[in-house]
């Protein structure tokens, strides 16, 4: 999930850090014993404004009906992030500069979400799966000049390290770097980011908008590497949004919505492509460059789910903006650097939102979306090789946030 955190995580905190015993969602019992998997939808209900996800599981994503009245459990907390790690569900709380938590979750026989941790951490602005730990990062806009990193471990469900970044240093211009996301590629942690300006009422803006870098560290030990940049693309991801995916064969894709802006206003003169670094190195190949608004009629790319096999899903937007999440489904084969319209989806004029975090197969084919209109929130199917969807799994009384699969905890 990326589906798409901010402060110090001190000592005291650590100290804090609580184990629970095991919780359920209060949902029927079942007969231990038959449940082998359950998919994880988390839901904010549409009835108020400011109301906290609902985690949802369900038997199947292509048929059936869920609802968040009077089911599932309830989040602490407005906004959440999700990520599933090591067989693990996380719940990230985004404390909008106040301190967030981190709640895991496992599926216990029954189907049913147990609670195994609960622990106030902080609001981070990125986090990843790198070698079964959750890597989060704490990213300042503005001010403090240094990130600060914090490694999980997924088994003990503490936090084993940290450390700072300085933000100034790798963006080496002037500007600070804002990280996007971060990625495990190899033994590394690639982080690509925005360049920005922190400051001069234009935090987000740049003065460097026909640009893309990225951050290269090595893992465990956070140390800068490099930083390797290309003037082919504007920065890759967008804010809180995982731009680049390592592929079955090493090889790096990552995508540029060329939506970089300085002083409110659109400044990147570069189109939305994807650019690629081979297996084992950390350069661009340049060599390598698929424009995505030639072959999309000017759409460009918002957002993206990889299915295997160098296939994306892939969110489109005709109108260049840093918040807008595309409402139009695309399927991106970046071998063969051919694109195609799925079919199926509701009609973009009538779509509120699109799920970000996303479960797929990794078959090379399958994607399971959410999309919401006034009409109700459902997962689609999505068949890259017919680029078609087709409406499963509904979920009432919400407004589905993530998608994700458990198997019961041995």
């Amino acid at each position: 999930m990326r589906t798409k955190l901010n402060s110090w995580l001190g000592a005291a905190v650590l100290a804090a850090l609580t184990l629970t015993g095991c919780t359920n969602d209060g949902g029927p019992e079942r007969p231990a014993g038959n449940v082998s998997e359950r998919f994880v939808i988390a839901s904010t209900p549409t009835a108020s404004d400011a109301v906290a996800d609902y985690l949802l599981t369900a038997e199947s994503l292509t048929s059936g009906t869920i609802s968040t009245v009077g089911n599932g459990i309830e989040q602490d907390g407005t906004y959440r992030y999700y990520i599933t790690i090591n067989n693990k569900f996380f719940s990230l709380l985004y404390g909008q500069g106040n301190p967030g938590a981190v709640t895991t979750y496992q599926l216990n026989s029954q189907g049913q979400l147990a609670k195994l941790s609960d622990f106030q951490a902080e609001t981070v602005q990125a986090f990843a799966e790198i070698d079964n730990d959750l890597l989060m990062m704490k990213i300042p806009r503005s001010g403090a000049e240094d990130a600060t990193w914090y490694q999980m471990d997924t088994d003990l469900l503490q936090i084993t390290n940290d450390g700072l970044t300085n933000i100034v240093d790798v963006a080496n211009n002037g500007e600070r770097a804002h990280f996007t996301w971060l990625t495990q590629v190899g033994d590394k942690v690639f982080a690509p980011y925005m360049s920005i300006k922190g400051c001069c009422d234009d935090n987000f803006g740049t003065n460097n908008p026909d640009s893309a870098w990225v951050a290269v560290y090595n893992y465990p030990s956070m140390e800068l590497e490099k930083v390797i940049k290309d003037n082919r693309i504007s920065y890759i991801g967008r804010y809180f949004t995982e731009g680049l995916t390592e592929v079955e064969n090493g090889d790096v894709y990552a995508f540029s919505s060329g939506v970089a802006t300085t002083n409110g206003e659109a400044s990147s003169t570069l189109p939305s492509a994807f650019v690629r670094i081979q297996a084992g190195e950390t350069e661009f190949d340049q060599s390598y460059y698929f424009n995505i608004e030639e072959v999309a009629d000017g759409y460009h790319v918002t957002d993206k789910t990889y299915l295997g096999d160098g296939k994306f899903a892939v969110n489109m937007h005709h109108e260049k903006g840093t918040d807008a999440t595309g409402s139009r489904l695309g399927i991106v084969n970046v071998y063969e650097e051919s694109f195609k319209w799925v079919t199926g989806t509701p009609a973009p004029e009538s779509v509120l939102r699109v799920t970000t975090n996303n479960y797929s197969l990794m078959d090379g084919n399958t994607a399971y979306i959410g999309f919401t209109t006034a009409e109700g929130s459902w997962v689609y199917e999505v068949d890259a090789e017919t680029a078609t969807a087709t409406q499963g799994l509904k979920v009432e009384g919400g407004t589905i946030t993530a998608i994700s699969k458990l198997d019961v905890a041995e």
